[in-house]
């Protein structure tokens, strides 16, 4: 074991809320942000479509705090809803004051429509390139400060906690365990695409920080609830390339194999209709018409337009030899969003002293059931600030630095082969997808509990020295949780679809709250 490190502040992962935390904690003392992979190697590079704010002449956080209840389908927390839509104005002319460029109309700011909001609330940079754009911007902001030191290819593999209290990490840096050691520790680790097979997640997405949180101990709420993007490219020989909501707010059209426009016979709003239910409309046409895909048709718009409105994507398709303004592109649904995590109040704290958490790895109850588009950015921003003030509070009152405990890992060192267990993650994946996936019910979810319970207990006391294996050991606990949460909600809402209980019912409105007992999980609270 190397040399331990001590830091006031440690930021585990370097996406939007880890970097708007990291700024603010800077200000109170030393910060460490630890990154498994590149800094720039996060969701919030791949956010397309842009971020939503009431700050167009036509919109009135009001309004915005209404459709983001809406979508989240009954199970939204309306405190959290509050904090994120009128607090968000300000996060937001913070960025464009450190030097965000988002797209304009002349002087004004250029806002679009997305699904399920009810005003161009849009904002969007380069066309399609909104999260690498702020990214861009608060990289060069936290390189600037020199309070703030950085350490990436370097993976967090387990909480330091004793006594419910959270007092740093266990990293992982060529093989070598490293204790650091921290006054507070915050989880910025983002979501858990990478759990399913069809994902519009980095490959880096493999819920890390809710699986640490939850061997922890730490509370996790909502885990069900996995919001499914609806349309993701879909060529065997293309990425499962994520194809914005933006682009149905411009226009374009939902077809099945058969070139019917179907989005109105599943809602009012048609093609902006809520994520879910364009989702699973996507998927009852799929099977109607006993196809893998359907289209996304935007040939009847101007191609000028599309080329500057949508670059990348425009860029991407003709990589794989489809011109979007010529042809339809085919689509299917991709986990994209868990509105589910580790269990947070508005300020970032956790059910562990000493954590903090923010960002999609966390759940504030702000999304309910099912993200409205667009919040995920702006929800990093306002509560990546608002957790690190909670931080810095809880820091000011923090005892000496100089532990006598020692503080073991959790596990026995194991070695498996990589070929093998590469087989076992592909499986894994494929059972969540086709049994965990948009549609679900009690047999469906039983299969894929059979499949991964058993790997679950093989892997949870293991201790692993390769950042595959530890990303794997990960992935089946997060999918574990989330069967189990799904197994529990037996009704139907939000992004939480089951065939044998399609009505909200008994409960619902109850929240599904786990969190570990020895080696099993406990319900603290479900529906």
């Amino acid at each position: 074991m190397s040399e331990d490190i001590y830091t006031d502040y440690l930021i585990i992962g370097s996406g939007v809320a880890g970097l708007r935390a990291a700024i603010e904690m800077s200000k109170s003392g030393n910060v460490l942000v630890v990154t498994k992979d590149l800094p720039t190697e996060s969701s919030t590079e791949y956010a397309q479509g842009g971020i939503a704010v009431a700050l167009s002449d036509e919109d009135e956080i009001g309004i915005h705090y209404e459709d983001t209840i809406k979508a989240g389908d009954g199970l939204c927390n309306e405190e959290a809803v509050k904090v994120l839509v009128s607090e968000g104005p300000e996060r937001i002319i913070e960025l464009i004051n450190w030097g965000v460029e988002f797209d304009r109309e002349g002087t004004k700011l250029s806002f679009t429509l997305e699904g399920a909001h009810s005003r161009k609330r849009i904002l969007h940079a380069h066309g399609d390139s909104t999260g690498k754009e702020i990214e861009r911007v608060l990289i060069n902001k936290v390189s600037t400060i020199d309070s703030v030191k950085k350490a990436s290819f370097t993976m967090a593999i387990d909480l330091i906690v004793d006594e419910h209290r959270c007092y740093g990490a266990f990293l992982l840096k060529d093989k070598e365990i490293i204790r650091c050691f921290a006054k507070a520790t915050f989880l910025a680790t983002g979501g858990a695409g990478q759990v399913y097979s069809r994902t519009t997640n980095p490959r880096v997405i493999t819920g890390d920080g809710m699986a640490m949180a939850f061997r922890a101990f730490a509370h996790l709420k909502d885990m069900e609830f996995v919001q499914f993007h609806p349309t993701a490219l879909y060529k065997k020989e293309a990425p499962q390339f994520l194809l914005s909501e933006a682009m149905r707010g411009e226009g374009a059209i939902l077809r099945n194999i058969h070139g019917e426009a179907f989005m109105k016979n599943y809602h009012p709003l048609g093609d902006l209709a809520p994520r879910d239910v364009v989702s699973r409309a996507i998927i009852s046409e799929m099977v109607r018409t006993n196809t893998s895909f359907v289209y996304l048709d935007l040939t009847h718009l101007d191609e000028n337009f599309l080329k500057k409105r949508f670059p990348q994507i425009y860029r991407t398709c003709l990589n794989f030899n489809i011109n979007i303004a010529q042809q339809m592109i085919p689509v299917s649904p991709a986990a994209h969003y868990i509105m589910g995590g580790v269990e947070t109040n508005i300020d970032g704290e956790t059910s562990i002293e000493g954590l903090f958490a923010a960002g999609e790895v966390a759940c504030t109850g702000v999304h309910g059931a099912n993200r409205l588009a667009s919040n995920s950015l702006l929800e990093g921003l306002v509560f990546g600030y608002r957790a690190a003030k909670g931080a810095i509070k809880y820091v000011e009152g923090f005892e000496s630095f100089k532990f006598k405990k020692d503080f073991p890992m959790l596990g026995k060192l194991e070695i498996l082969d990589l070929t093998e267990m590469n087989i076992i993650k592909e499986q894994f994946r494929e059972i969540m997808w086709n049994r965990v996936g948009v549609i679900r019910c009690a047999e469906s979810l039983n299969i894929a509990k059979s499949f991964i319970q058993p790997l679950y207990e093989r892997f949870s006391s293991s201790l692993f020295l390769d950042p595959f294996l530890v990303e794997l050991k990960n992935m089946i606990t997060v999918g574990f949780l989330i069967t189990e949460s799904a197994l529990a909600r037996k009704n139907s809402v939000g992004a939480h679809y089951r065939t044998d209980y399609k009505n909200k019912s008994g409960n619902w409105k109850n929240h599904t709250v786990i969190k570990r007992k020895n080696n099993d999980i406990q319900f603290i609270s479900k529906c």
